[in-house]
Order: structure tokens, then sequence, then C-alpha cells
């Protein structure tokens, strides 16, 4: 591969979405992201042919690739595989370098990790399977409410008397919602108690990370403004999100595809960051 291909490409192939991103240097340059719809292989051919379309190049100018993401061993490309939280750890450090925390909410998990200031990751901690401190529960929440996933951070933060809600558990928050909309709760305070539980959740575990600022949130509760609030009233600190926080991982295989390839040519050996 000649000097000229000075392209890198991170595919994230989540258990909600698939994400591709295309970098020349450190610079976002093309993006994509459709849902995973149980097709990995067709998902992933999608979103790579969407963003070489968009650079007008094609898949043999790229001068690296790194694929992360549940759906990573189903990808119909030959590239390294970098698990997900070292992908984060790598995005969020290229965007905000004095990041040493990061959140990472996605659909059926939380991840808290310290990170060092090469953007690897110092430890790490996960969320249990309960769906209370994850993106399953806002969708849950928001089905019942008949409110879509875009419009419950705008409609939370419209709340005037949040709901608090007696437990911490997904199946009987849901119960309890519907009881709430029965009892004739506005949908801006029970969205607002949700957002109270999720960041008591989140914050409990970012706490046993022993927290150190500067701290990035990203995934797609990086999305919903109503949650990044609730959080950093949490912890007592503020909290960054990334431009595109659904694509921070894709942009941070595509930033260590960056990394592998310099590491070779100068005979550094291979940046592995993570696992």
């Amino acid at each position: 591969m000649n000097d000229t291909k000075k392209y890198y490409a991170g595919l994230d192939m989540g258990s909600v979405s698939i994400k591709a991103a295309l970098i020349s240097e450190k610079q976002l340059i093309a993006s994509s992201l459709i849902a995973s719809g149980g097709n990995y292989k067709g998902g992933a051919k999608k979103v790579m042919d969407d963003v070489l379309a968009q650079a007008a190049i094609s898949f043999d100018q790229l001068a690296g690739l790194v694929i992360t993401g549940l759906g990573a061993e189903s990808a119909p490309f030959a590239a390294r595989h970098v698990s997900d939280i070292s992908c984060q750890a790598k995005g969020c450090h290229c965007l905000f370098p004095s990041a040493k925390t990061i959140i990472d909410i996605g659909g059926q998990f939380t991840k808290a990790a310290k990170i060092t200031p090469q953007g690897r990751i110092a430890d790490f901690l996960m969320s249990e399977k309960c769906a209370t401190g994850s993106g399953r529960f806002l969708q849950v929440i928001a089905r019942i409410l008949h409110v879509s996933l875009d419009d419950i951070g705008p409609l939370s933060l419209e709340s005037e008397n949040p709901v608090e809600f007696s437990t911490n558990c997904a199946v009987f928050a849901e119960s309890e919602t519907i009881s709430r909309i029965a009892e004739g709760a506005k949908a801006a305070d029970i969205l607002a108690g949700v957002h109270r539980a999720m960041a008591s959740k989140v914050s409990m575990l970012v706490k046993r990370l022993k927290l150190e600022p500067d701290v990035v949130l990203t995934g797609g509760g990086g999305e919903d403004q109503g949650l990044v609030q609730a959080i950093g009233d949490a912890l007592k600190i503020k909290i960054l999100v990334p431009g595109h926080p659904r694509l921070t991982a894709a942009f941070g295989a595509a930033c260590l595809a960056r990394e592998e390839r310099i590491s070779s040519v100068s005979g550094g050996g291979d940046e592995r960051s993570g696992r």
C-alpha cells in the first residue's frame, strides 16, 4: 500500500446499530449509521459502501481498517478486531485529549472506564444485566409514553415535578410508569424521573472507579440532553459530549487503524490499545 492512501476506517457493529467512520489524519471526513436489524454482514457492507462513496474512494484505497462491536465476527472484511471499550477510549481521547473518565451508555449495557493520557484503558466496569442503567430502559419507557427517542431529552427538561421511582428494577419501573400515567403524571415528569433513576445507577458505577475529570459521555445516551444533565447533576461535574456520540467507537477504531499503520511504517510495533 503506497503513501498516497491516507484514509482509515472504523466499523462498529453494535447490538442496536452499525456505524462506520472514515478519517484522514485525525479528521472525520465521512460517517454512516443504520439499524442493525439482525443483518450484520449486509449492514456492515452498506455503511462501508456509504462512507467510501461520500469520500469518492474505493475500498482498496484504505490504508487501514479496525472493526469493533458485538457483531464484529460477522463483518465481511478482513481486519483487526478491537474491543468496543478500547475503541471508545481512543475515540474520546482523540476528541478530548484531557479526558480521564468515559461513560458509554449503549442499548444493552453501560460501561465506565478510566483512560490513560495515551487513550488506553486503565480500568473499566460494566453494568449488570438489569436494563435500568442502559438505553434499553429509555426505549421501553418511550414506547409506553408514545414518545419518540429524539423527543425524550427535550421533553424531560420541561419537567417541573420529576416522578420519584420506588424501584431500581427496569421491570418494576415499567409497571410503575403505567401506574403513574393512570394517576395523571405528565410525560415530562415521568421521563425526568427515569433520567434520575438511570443517573443514580450510572453514578454508582462511575464512583466505583474513583471518578477523575474530564468526563466524557458517549454512546446513544449522549444524544439525550436530559440524561446528560441528570448524570452531571448526580456526579456534580460537567459532562463532555462528542458531537456525534453514537459514532465515537467507530471513530476510535479508525484512529487505531491510523496509529497501527503509522507504527508499522515507522517500525515501532503494533499499537494495540486494549485487548
